[in-house]
Formats: C-alpha cells, structure tokens, sequence
C-alpha cells in the first residue's frame, strides 16, 4: 500500500511539472516547473538525492550539446547570416510565391539536418517573417514550413535534433549505420510533408511577391560564421562516423567560433551567450529527474517488457506500435520526456533496431500533429508571437492532422520494408 501511494504521488508530481511545461500558466517559464517537480521530489524523499543527481549527470552530453549548438544558433543571428539566407531565398524566388516556397523549404530542411530543429524554429524563423515582409506576402503559409520541417527533418543525421541523444544515450549507433537506417524513411517524411504543406498552402502562395528586394553583400562576420558552421558540420560527421559522443565536439566547436570571430572584430562574446536560452538546460535536467522517478515506479519497465515481448514474437508489429504510440505521447506530455522515457526502455531491456528506430521516429515525427509537441515547436510559436503573428492549438492541430500522419506512415512503412 504504501509503495502504491507514493508511487500515485510520483506520477502526480510528474504529470502536473509536465502539463506545467506544456502550457505554461501564468506564462512561468518551463524549466521552473520542471525543476521545480524534480525539487518537489527529492525534497518529499520520493527519489534519492543520489537517484536525482545522477539523472541529472546522465544529460552531460546533451547538456553540452545543446549549449554548442544554442551558441552557435545565436552567433548566426547576430551575424545576420539566417537574415541573409532569407533575403537571398526571396530574391532568387523571382516574385514567384512557390518557389519562394520551395526555397525556404530546402534551407529550413539544411538548417535542421546540421544545426539542429530548435536552430530552425529559433533563428530561421524571425528571419523568414522578415523576408516575407520585404517580399509583401502573406508570411504563415512560410513560417508553417519552418514549424513542420524542423521536426520532419530531424532525424536525418544524429545532430538534427536533441531528443536523438536523449533516446540513444551511449548507444547512439555510428553514422553509416545511422544513414543506412534513417535515410529513407527521412526521405519519406520530407516528402510527405512537403507535398501536404504545398497542397494546404497552395492558394496562399500563388499571389507574386515583391521584386524590389535590395541585394545585400554577406557581412564578413556572417561569413566568417559561415565557415565556422561548415567546419562545425564536418567536424560533428566526423565523430558521428567514429561513434563519438556528440557533445563535446558541439560544445567546442560552438565556444571556438563564437570566440574567434569576437576575437578578430575585438567584440566582447557576452551579447551572443546574453541571449542564449539557457533555461533550456535546467529544463532536459527537470525532466531527466522526473523520468527517472517515474522509471522507479516501475512503469516504464513494464511498458518496455511488454514490447520486448511483442518485438520478440512480432518485430514488425512491435515497430507499427512502439512507433505509433510515442508519436502520439508526444503530443500529450511534449516529446523531451517522450524522448527520456523512449531512452530509459532501450536501457532497461533489448529491443531490436528495428523497434528503436521506430521509437526515434515516433519522437522526432509525431510532435507535428499539435503545437505542444516538441520543444522546436513551442520556441517556433514565442517567435511568431514576437513578430506579431498569432496562431491557435486548433488552426495548427487541424493543419497537423493533414501533415504528420501520410508522413509517419511513410517514414514507418519504409523503415519495415528495410528490416
């Protein structure tokens, strides 16, 4: 009885830090309540202080990552690199809305595969709205790509996206057998995603844009950021080829060009780390400590026994569900502690790859049905906000059920052909 209440009390506490994070009340900033669920916690003596420390050192490398790729994100902003890219996509478009489209379409899909989906959702979309602007067409049908594309096109490479380090943890797969896995069905998820937001927006952007968009020469700071990104791609490939952890090459590779381009304009590199969101790190750390006092209820290792069993008998089937249900998970509790969850089965039993993956999908794909499924989504709708547009739960839940479920079907039914 007693284990039955205090394991009612941990769910409680986790479940109300989660719904905290996902809405928000009060606007108090996510990471309050999730760090205030994990104190609540440790504080009642539900989880270890032992227990709750070492959760939180399980995320070193995703906490070094994410600060790399946050640093490297803002030093484009400030550079004016992403501005740049997008006033260069508008000229290009020749006063054609569809390919204007099309072009912000293949950048948002560059810059989440080697940078990252929250890049995507934090920097490219102020500078899309911007180009929009310049350009004088309606600018939701562009910033709906910048939403949807961040999480597509998030498992194309382990770096795409935060939430792959946190499902495979220390048994991230090398890059080959990355590739070999994920590529097709990242391709099928694209794909999928693309022909649906074309079909929806189609009226939207027939109308011409306009040609007077002044060319401007790339700031040497921007170039120099540009390289910077470049070698910082290379150098992540690298060490995803030689099945390195991914966070501190990300780490260094954000510090050193951030530095040496400061170092050379003889700036000082404060106004880049003022405006990182360094809430984020306090918030995968909340969250990594609720997880595992949910874990310590022993619900997560029942669900994992229970597709370990259905993996073993069907491995096929096991993949449609494990697939499937964190997808919609993602939704429901946002997808970084789907992630967690997702990662602490892999740890507790053996899942073939095939069922992993499938997992990865499901957490990276499913958070496009709602607004509040991933973390990319959530810092997509404050920078909307900023810009002064506005959009509702529902008009996104209702674009998200034409755009999320052809392309998880696809990205899932390619991954079974490949088994």
């Amino acid at each position: 009885m007693l284990i039955s209440n205090t394991a009612l009390t941990i769910w409680a506490v986790a479940a109300l830090a989660t719904c905290g994070v996902i809405l928000r009340p009060w606007r108090i900033p996510e990471y309050v309540w999730a760090t205030g669920g994990a104190l609540l916690l440790t504080g009642l003596g539900l989880i270890p202080l032992r227990s709750a420390l070492a959760a939180i050192a399980e995320g070193g490398d995703v906490y070094l990552f994410l600060i790399g790729m946050m640093v490297l994100a803002e030093l484009a902003r400030q550079e004016g690199l992403f501005d740049w890219l997008a006033r260069y996509a508008v000229r290009h478009a020749r006063g054609s809305g569809q390919r204007l489209f099309d072009l912000v379409f293949a950048v948002g899909t560059l810059v989440t595969v080697f940078l990252s989906n929250d890049a995507t959702a934090v920097v490219l979309t102020p500078a899309v709205y911007a180009a929009c602007r310049a350009a004088k067409a309606e600018p939701l049908p562009y910033l709906f790509i910048c939403a949807f594309i961040a999480n597509a096109a998030s498992f194309v490479l382990p770096i795409s996206n935060p939430a792959n380090l946190v499902v495979f943890g220390s048994q991230m797969p090398p890059l080959l057998d990355w590739l070999r896995q994920f590529s097709l069905p990242s391709l099928a998820a694209i794909g999928l995603t693309y022909a649906v937001l074309r079909i929806t927006q189609r009226r939207q952007i027939r109308h011409p844009l306009a040609l007077d968009i002044d060319p401007q020469p790339l700031p040497h700071g921007a170039r120099l950021c540009a390289v910077g990104l470049v070698l910082t791609g290379a150098l992540l490939l690298t060490a995803s080829a030689l099945d390195t952890p991914l966070g501190l090459p990300t780490f260094c590779a954000g510090v050193a060009t951030t530095g040496l381009i400061h170092l050379r304009q003889r700036r000082s590199p404060m106004a880049v780390l003022r405006h990182v969101a360094w809430g984020v790190l306090p918030l995968v750390a909340g969250l990594f400590v609720l997880v595992e006092a949910v874990a310590q209820t022993g619900v997560i290792e029942q669900l994992a026994q229970a597709l370990a069993a259905l993996a073993h008998n069907s491995p096929t089937q096991a993949s449609w569900v494990a697939g499937t249900g964190v997808a919609i998970a993602s939704n429901l509790m946002n997808n970084l502690p789907t992630g967690l969850i997702a990662g602490a089965m892999g740890h507790l039993v053996e899942l073939p790859g095939q069922t992993t993956a499938a997992l990865l999908i499901g957490v990276d794909l499913g958070p496009n049905l709602s607004i509040t499924g991933s973390l990319a989504t959530l810092l997509w709708l404050v920078a909307i906000r900023r810009e002064g547009e506005h959009v509702s739960a529902w008009r996104f839940l209702s674009l998200g059920l034409l755009v999320m479920p052809p392309a998880l079907v696809a990205a899932l039914w390619v991954l079974a052909l490949q088994a």
